[in-house]
């Protein structure tokens, strides 16, 4: 019989925290929901104490699904418990997790204490979350880096306070996956009542080791793992759920099962990927765009004879359909509905389906097919409906041996404004006028492009963060025409700082 891997999403809670990455409540329910069908055990939903938003997502998530378990993050401090037991109150199955550094570096440093002291915090935090909850989850931040024989010690001791998970987080993504099992394989070896809680890996990626790391924690002994959807998160990101899961679907020696339906992953990762505007790098394992893509003509000849010469994965295994449905500018309203309920969306508003599918004719008039990731950036466009500046023309006079030109139209709350300006580029003189208009001094931090997929006629991604007061803003814009995609992006930014 197969030994049970629980998978503890933190998508929305750690994933979150990538800058520009902030989801609103609606749209974490979105991918919570979809979370509940691909079968995750546990949804770490936010960090109440944090935002009043924050503390409204987890409540909202809480009444939207029903099988995950549903946690709520907060620090060693009882009122981050109390806050956290209450955003908690409609769950159907509620965790708390709490935790302090447990590394000499933290003690030291960020907490100007010592070792006896922080166990104490510890044990006094656990005990107050149990007093809510039965399912307590504490975590040893930077356990990575925390002496064994102490480490040992304090999840001794909070299990004995009631923990029934113990998280051993690499914090800092530092060690090596030889050393990461044998710290794992101590605890289970050196901790009494190891026997009464499940312990956990929480891997950080900074030296491109989170997932093998996670996995030699899965080997020692761990029976939990704190993942991120596309692996996205703080710094260089987290643990990836789908890596994780397709490592114990190909090597089933390792007689290691999970609650996953991998072939939910790829929708679930595309719609994250839209509704976050975090692009997947196209190398990325099992969701990238070339995961399955063969240009070498050895390789080609090799699949073409036996696909398992050069690929170990179904790509319908990860929910890759290479029979989908294409849509075009013929196709109708059911086949839009059935792409967009495939990738998570639900449309059964007539009305929100009436303006995609008005926007999606749009599109399809200037692109021959219309992919998944399209439907998805056109499902996550209807927010600039409700943004109080909106682009209303813009006019660009570009090419060689000429100066670039650009005329802009914007609505700020029904007025109507007009600029133009002369610029280093259409880019530059779209952004120039448009300044013109709003007359603040904000400065361009970022401009990253990418396109969808391949092509000519393609959708361009634009990704900006525009400095403001201070303070950094994060837009997003997407068109077939990249000059119209940036100025998008940019009144994104606009629209963020003047709520």
């Amino acid at each position: 019989m197969s030994d049970r891997l629980f998978i503890f999403d933190t998508t929305l809670r750690d994933g979150e925290q990538v800058p520009g990455c902030q989801l609103n409540t609606v749209e974490k329910i979105q991918v919570a929901k979809q979370l509940e069908l691909l079968g995750v055990d546990v949804i770490e939903a936010g960090f109440p104490i944090s935002s009043p938003g924050d503390y409204n997502s987890v409540m909202e998530i809480s009444k939207a699904v029903t099988w995950p378990t549903i946690c709520a993050l907060t620090r060693a401090v009882e009122k981050d418990i109390d806050v956290a037991a209450e955003s908690l109150q409609y769950a159907k199955h509620k965790r708390i997790h709490t935790g302090i550094g447990t590394s000499d570096y933290h003690i030291k440093y960020k907490f100007n204490s010592n070792r006896d002291e922080i166990l104490e915090r510890a044990v006094r935090a656990t005990a107050y979350a149990k007093k809510y909850v039965e399912d307590v989850e504490f975590y040893a931040e930077d356990a990575g880096r925390t002496d064994n024989e102490y480490l040992a010690r304090v999840v001794e001791a909070v299990i004995a306070a009631g923990a029934t998970v113990v998280n051993i987080p690499d914090t800092t993504g530092y060690c090596l996956p030889s050393e990461f099992g044998t710290k794992i394989k101590y605890l289970m070896e050196h901790v009494s009542n190891i026997d009464k809680a499940i312990i956990s890996t929480h891997c950080h990626n900074d030296l491109g080791m989170a997932t093998a790391n996670t996995l030699e924690g899965v080997l020692n002994g761990a029976r939990q793992v704190e993942v991120t959807i596309n692996g996205i998160g703080e710094r260089a990101g987290n643990t990836s759920l789908e890596e994780i899961a397709m490592i114990l679907k190909c090597h089933k020696g390792i007689n290691i099962d999970t609650n996953i339906n991998t072939q939910k992953i790829y929708p679930v990762s595309r719609m994250v990927s839209s509704l976050m505007n975090m692009p997947v790098q196209p190398n990325k394992a099992i969701v990238g765009r070339n995961a399955f893509a063969h240009s070498s003509g050895i390789h080609q000849d090799g699949v073409l004879k036996n696909v398992q010469t050069y690929e170990i994965i179904d790509p319908k295994d990860i929910g890759l359909d290479n029979n989908a449905i294409v849509l075009t500018a013929r196709s109708g309203r059911a086949a839009l509905r059935y792409r967009l309920e495939v990738n998570g969306v639900d449309v059964r508003d007539e009305d929100k389906l009436d303006k995609l599918y008005k926007a999606f004719l749009e599109l399809a008039d200037k692109k021959k097919e219309i992919n998944d990731d399209d439907i998805l950036m056109l499902a996550g466009a209807d927010t600039a409906a409700s943004h109080s500046v909106k682009l209303d023309y813009l006019q660009v006079t570009t090419g060689k041996g000429v100066k670039s030109v650009a005329s802009v139209g914007l609505d700020i709350a029904g007025q109507k404004f007009e600029e133009s300006s002369s610029g280093n580029g259409p880019v530059d003189a779209a952004i120039k006028a448009l300044k013109r208009i709003i007359r603040k001094q904000m400065t361009l931090k970022e401009f990253t492009i990418q396109a969808i997929s391949k092509g000519s006629d393609d959708v361009g991604k634009v990704h900006m963060q525009v400095e403001y007061d201070g303070n950094v803003y994060y837009g997003f814009g997407a068109n077939t025409d990249i000059v119209t995609a940036s100025v998008e992006a940019y009144i994104d930014c606009i629209n963020k700082f003047r709520k």
